[in-house]
């Protein structure tokens, strides 16, 4: 079975992202999100500053995670906007030819396998932000099916450093979403207050 590329499944990942992270109002800004440590403006900081490094790792260069920008302040209500530039930017540097080959940046982990960690990051904080905001959010075709298999793959090393939570149980008949999202350590059926 051929894989679907990465910057493909990028771009349809901010594709299904991008409309809630636009319904964002100001005054939701300090809700919190199914990540305990993000109220919504420090996950939304998050997300930009991933997209925007996983750029350079995408051309096999290192990235700077040493400190996370302020760029929903710094760009006020020009963020969205902003956003969906660097965003786009990623999916076409992850479209580049050779972005999937070989090892990538200072990971120093397969290019895909690093592709898949931001494409993660677009599909399960969409969804935490949607849900910290009341908003509907429906993952892009393909992109819960690649997840699942990376998390499978990642779990155990990214539960020791503290990137997923312990795996929450699931009813007979969930949804893939609601099954990646508990395997990430979220509960699919997560609600402000």
């Amino acid at each position: 079975m051929t894989q679907e590329p990465i910057g493909e499944l990028l771009a349809a990942a901010v594709g299904a992202a991008l409309p809630v992270l636009r319904g964002v109002r100001d005054d939701q800004l300090d809700r919190p999100t199914p990540c305990a440590e993000y109220d919504v403006r420090d996950l939304l900081n998050h997300l930009f500053h991933v997209i925007v490094e996983f750029q350079a790792l995408a051309a096999k260069k290192d990235a700077d995670f040493s400190r996370t920008p302020d760029r929903i302040g710094e760009y006020g209500a020009q963020w969205p906007d902003r956003f969906a530039e660097e965003a786009a930017r990623l999916a076409e540097a992850w479209a580049a030819p050779g972005a999937e080959d070989g090892l990538s940046g200072g990971m120093k982990l397969p290019a895909r396998t690093v592709g898949g960690m931001v494409l993660l990051d677009l599909t399960v904080h969409g969804w935490d932000v949607a849900r910290a905001t009341g908003q509907a959010y429906a993952p892009a075709a393909g992109c819960v099916a690649e997840l699942r298999s990376l998390v499978a793959q990642m779990a155990p090393t990214a539960r020791e450093m503290n990137v997923f939570g312990a795996p929450v149980p699931v009813p007979p008949g969930a949804s893939d979403l609601e099954t990646l999202l508990a395997e990430t350590g979220r509960d699919p059926h997560w609600a402000v207050g």
